[in-house]
């Protein structure tokens, strides 16, 4: 599993990766985090606020800070 954080590294895009790496620890979950910053990848993915949280390159949520355990939900449907 993927989990992309989309977001320029603004404070929420780096508390919403935060937030995801604590999910899949305490979830126990086996899966990559990847920051993607690029502007035009962003977009290309249908994103027009930040921060935003893809599972699998499929956006869960845009222009919101997640919780652990939101992030954790959206993870255990993506199984």
């Amino acid at each position: 599993m993927v989990i992309q954080i989309l977001g320029t590294g603004c404070p929420k895009c780096k508390a919403l990766e935060a937030n995801a790496r604590q999910a899949i620890e305490v979830g126990g979950i086996d899966a990559t985090i990847e920051k993607v910053t690029e502007i035009d990848r962003i977009m290309d993915m249908g994103v027009m606020m930040t921060p935003a949280l893809a599972i699998d390159g499929k956006v869960v949520s845009a222009g919101k800070l997640l919780s652990k355990d939101q992030i954790l939900a959206y993870v255990k449907e993506g199984k």
